[in-house]
């Protein structure tokens, strides 16, 4: 959800993706109910591939706000634990009243870390770890799974949610593709962060792999985002993914406001007489530490 300066700067990519999550938990936390209806079957997917049942510690990594974490907390209650782990202090507040709300406040605790730095955290603490559109926006994929292994005990479960491929994405991949060509900006190199970095064919059962990850396995979750209109999706867009606006920082606001009025027009292709139903499709891609 970022551009990719000429030269990639990680520690430049963490500050500013910060700062884009501190300033789009509201709105994250706002469209809750619309983000569990979109993802709700691919987190269910990965909680089944982590065997996470009651009793159960749980590490989830890039949390957000939290809806995954909740869903994994109605299944360890009432004696395990969910550690929702994020780089914005801002967001994790949210999961935080969200599991207070759903009476989980003592089965949910939050902490504010970074996924490549978990030094925080006990080696082998966890049964399982569980991210949830977060592994694809790390600058080191390879550093964030080493330190979730090292979290998660020998035989623990590991899943995470990403992307597939951009043409299996329409809804997200149309306004990127849009915003890149308006603004000027180039698409990720290969390695980079972004929202299909591991959406290749062979890419994120590789990457496990490295990881010395074993019993991989890569579900294909059909997640189609379903709202009112198009409009509603720009809407979405506009106020939750804040990288977007970092995309368009560099474009003035006549610029700004013809890139969303042609990701509009261009969204309407997917709307009918039930409303409008973005092309979405999740991988859950999970394995086992040994």
């Amino acid at each position: 959800m970022s551009s990719t300066p000429a030269t990639f700067d990680p520690v430049a990519f963490k500050s500013t993706t910060r700062a884009q999550w501190e300033s789009a938990a509201p709105a994250w936390h706002r469209w809750g109910p619309a983000i569990e209806n979109w993802l709700g079957a691919a987190t269910e997917q990965m909680l089944d591939d982590v065997h996470c049942g009651p009793g159960s510690r749980v590490l989830d990594v890039a949390a957000g706000a939290g809806g995954q974490t909740l869903a994994a907390g109605h299944r360890v209650a009432p004696t395990g634990h969910v550690l929702a782990t994020d780089i914005s202090p801002a967001i994790l507040a949210y999961a935080a009243e969200a599991a207070a709300d759903d009476g989980l406040a003592d089965v949910v605790g939050t902490m504010e870390a970074d996924g490549e730095d978990l030094s925080g955290l006990a080696a082998s603490t966890f049964d399982a770890a569980i991210s949830r559109v977060g592994l694809i926006y790390f600058p080191d994929q390879q550093r964030a799974l080493a330190e979730i292994c090292r979290a998660v005990r020998s035989g623990g479960r590991i899943s995470a949610v990403v992307y597939s491929t951009p043409d299996r994405n329409e809804f997200f991949s149309i306004p990127v593709g849009i915003i890149r060509r308006i603004a000027g900006l180039p698409a990720p190199g290969p390695g980079l962060p972004g929202p299909f970095s591991l959406g290749g064919p062979g890419v994120a059962e590789a990457a496990y792999r490295a990881a010395g990850l074993s019993d991989v396995t890569v579900t294909t979750v059909p997640s189609p985002v379903r709202l009112s209109s198009a409009a509603e999706c720009v809407r979405f867009e506009q106020e939750s993914f804040g990288a977007l606006h970092q995309m368009l920082s560099g474009v003035d606001e006549g610029g700004r406001a013809a890139a969303w009025q042609e990701i509009e027009q261009a969204l309407t292709q997917f709307e009918d007489a039930q409303g409008f139903v973005g092309p979405c499709e999740m991988l859950v891609v999970s394995g086992t530490r040994p």
